[in-house]
């Protein structure tokens, strides 16, 4: 049978497998509800709707992979409503096509931690969007040991990368240094935080596509470079780009006083957890399975700030 990979979603993690799976001369499926304007030379699309079951079966018909990579609007309210009825439509298909399936996912279900977080650490009881994702991830794991699918899952911390503009390491930050203008940071910049490179994520969801069926009904960990706090990589950045490292950081005091009057902020408060704290997360098993090297944030920084420099420079395309 011939290879049939649907990639869900055209963001940073789809796009990035999707550069990564055609530079190994694979041709992907990309689905949404519009067609990119960016996708490669030779791949194709199909519009649907992760919400209307009868266009996922549609989308999926054939497909020996499905790769699960969409989101939805930051708001626990669509949350709620949204994820729940995905996750039924994306499990319907992979029974029925007994397709293997990845979903790209991230670590919000663990909520607040206080050492590093491994595949075995238990969940802690946590409202809002952490426990929209112990409800999906239930639903998919649920229905793997049941046999009734093939999937695994790769949960990813906060990532960066050229291109990753909606980041904690994005235009507000690295795109603002461009311009000669401080970095915007929501997290404290001097709290470690582990940053995967989206380059090496999409090295890692390749490699975990292609596991044998009976590797499959796992949770994996991305890896990611030595632990570092905010500050630290912002001046990896502007030193590349020739520029002063200077912030301007919101105390997180003030994120229940912002969230009375800009509703995002008040989603952010709900998931303060992830920066009122060291946040380390244990990749050491994928780093085993596979013998993975992660790339130094002494490449990946300048390299991401160096694309937004490319942008802001006179005369830039």
């Amino acid at each position: 049978m011939s290879e049939k990979i649907v990639i869900f979603g055209y963001g940073p993690g789809g796009r990035s497998l999707t550069e990564r799976l055609v530079a190994e001369g694979r041709r992907p499926l990309i689905t949404q509800r519009k067609r990119p304007k960016d996708l490669p030379p030779g791949v194709n699309f199909m519009a649907s709707d992760v919400l209307d079951a009868a266009a996922v079966q549609a989308v999926t018909r054939g497909a020996t992979h499905i790769v699960i990579t969409i989101g939805f609007e930051y708001s626990t309210a669509v949350w709620r409503q949204s994820w729940p009825v995905a996750m039924t439509n994306l499990l319907k298909a992979a029974r029925e096509t007994c397709a293997k399936t990845l979903f790209f996912d991230n670590l919000y279900m663990y909520g607040p931690q206080n050492g590093p977080i491994s595949e075995t650490t238990s969940y802690a009881r946590w409202g809002g969007k952490p426990a929209v994702r112990r409800a999906i991830s239930d639903q998919w794991q649920t229905a793997a040991a049941k046999g009734e699918v093939v999937m695994s899952a790769l949960r990813v911390p906060d990532f960066y990368g050229p291109g990753v503009s909606n980041s904690h390491l994005g235009d507000l930050v690295f795109g603002r240094l461009a311009q000669g203008k401080p970095a915007q940071l929501i997290a404290p910049p001097d709290t470690p935080h582990d940053f995967a490179y989206i380059p090496d994520v999409a090295r890692a969801m390749a490699l975990l596509l292609d596991l044998p069926a009976a590797e499959y009904g796992q949770v994996w960990h991305m890896p990611s470079a030595p632990t570092r706090t905010p500050r630290q990589l912002i001046a990896l950045g502007a030193e590349a780009l020739g520029k002063p490292a200077r912030i301007q950081a919101i105390p997180q005091s003030l994120l229940p006083v912002l969230g009375l009057v800009t509703p995002f902020m008040r989603e952010l408060h709900d998931m303060r957890f992830l920066f009122d704290r060291p946040y380390h997360i244990d990749g050491y098993k994928l780093t085993q399975r596979f013998g993975f090297e992660v790339t130094p944030f002494e490449v990946g920084i300048p390299q991401t700030a160096l694309s937004y420099g490319r942008v802001a420079a006179p005369g830039a395309a």
